[in-house]
């Protein structure tokens, strides 16, 4: 195992300069298609930058620990905050990460880590508009916690009421936070302006990843034993149907229009789009193998997906709905975000 290495660096003055929140972004997807990705390449050990225009990785960054599975990024697309979540899988033996790496992205360095103070397996992290705090899973102590990107300094905790909360979605309002609780197979809704967990929603044996649509109306999550889609509602915390998918689901995002939701089927090496006016798959396309997670360019023109096993991105076309291009990325490439240029 890697041991940390603690940075105590000034926070820069650049960080002061107002944001823009990419969450914010027009809803029909009307967002800049500049930008640069960055990408958890667990295998390496390091954040890669990837510029897709290029298609390629232009600079890598070492992490502080082992290993970086979620990245996020500010507003204004300088900063990244990178969970250390330690050398396991989600509920197995292992170390356990108690640092966030802060990343300037183009200085492409490290320029201050964020000691939670113990082992805590920090993994989802998320950004939120509504009040500008940084919400990141800490599956150790079942809770989320809660960081001021102005200070970085924790600010608060939030519990889940359950074990093995991994991933992390908020509500476009900013005002609900839903955990994919992987062990116990449930999500748990938080309210975060009051810190509090108000409903533990029973889904399966197993679940992993988590999304809410543009509008706030659903949250999805995938059985990871059978080929099935939890599609819950969010005013009454129920799961409203199952969609059936042609493989085991595991990363969901929508396009920034509201109207379709990406889904990556990690046993059939396919991405399916759910049209959610109708809950029914309109396309299926073809990717590299294990295919992780999905990150659509602001203007809802391109989906980027980490497919672990073959160290690519397949950039998918969201109006040809093939793949125009594959970029290589480091090994076991994961988790990713979106870093918006001038």
């Amino acid at each position: 195992m890697m041991r940390a290495r603690w940075l105590s660096l000034s926070w820069p003055m650049f960080f002061m300069v107002p944001m823009m929140s990419l969450a914010a972004a027009p809803r029909g997807g009307g967002g800049s298609a500049r930008g640069l990705l960055l990408v958890a390449n667990k295998g390496d050990q390091t954040v890669g930058i990837i510029d897709p225009a290029a298609g390629r990785e232009i600079a890598t960054i070492k992490e502080t620990g082992f290993t970086v599975h979620e990245l996020v990024v500010l507003p204004g697309g300088r900063i990244a905050y990178a969970p250390i979540y330690g050398n396991s899988g989600v509920g197995s033996p292992g170390s356990n990460g108690r640092a966030i790496d802060v990343i300037n992205i183009p200085e492409r360095r490290i320029v201050h880590v964020i000691d939670l103070g113990r082992g805590e397996r920090p993994h989802c992290i998320r950004y939120n508009p509504r009040d500008g705090l940084l919400y990141v899973t800490t599956e150790i102590t079942d809770s989320v916690t809660v960081i001021d990107p102005k200070t970085n300094r924790v600010v608060g905790s939030i519990p889940t009421g359950q074990p093995q909360s991994h991933m992390l979605a908020l509500a476009p309002d900013g005002r609900r936070g839903y955990t994919a609780n992987v062990g116990p197979g449930t999500v748990s809704v938080l309210d975060l302006r009051r810190r509090k967990e108000i409903a533990v929603i029973p889904v399966a044996s197993e679940i992993q990843r988590i999304s809410v649509s543009m509008d706030g109306r659903w949250a999805f999550t995938s059985d990871q034993h059978h080929p099935r889609l939890a599609v819950i509602d969010t005013r009454t915390n129920k799961i409203a149907r199952w969609v059936r998918l042609p493989g085991i689901g595991y990363g969901t995002t929508p396009t920034f229009n509201g109207r379709t939701l990406l889904i990556t089927i990690i046993n059939k090496d396919e991405v399916v789009a759910l049209d959610l006016k109708t809950m029914k798959i309109v396309h299926t396309v073809a990717v590299p193998r294990s295919p992780q997670e999905i990150v659509i360019r602001p203007d809802d023109r391109v989906a980027y997906v980490s497919c672990s096993q073959t160290h690519k991105i397949a950039a998918i076309n969201l109006k040809t709905w093939k793949v125009d291009q594959l970029i290589p990325a480091g090994r076991n490439v994961d988790g990713m975000a979106w870093a918006a240029t001038p």
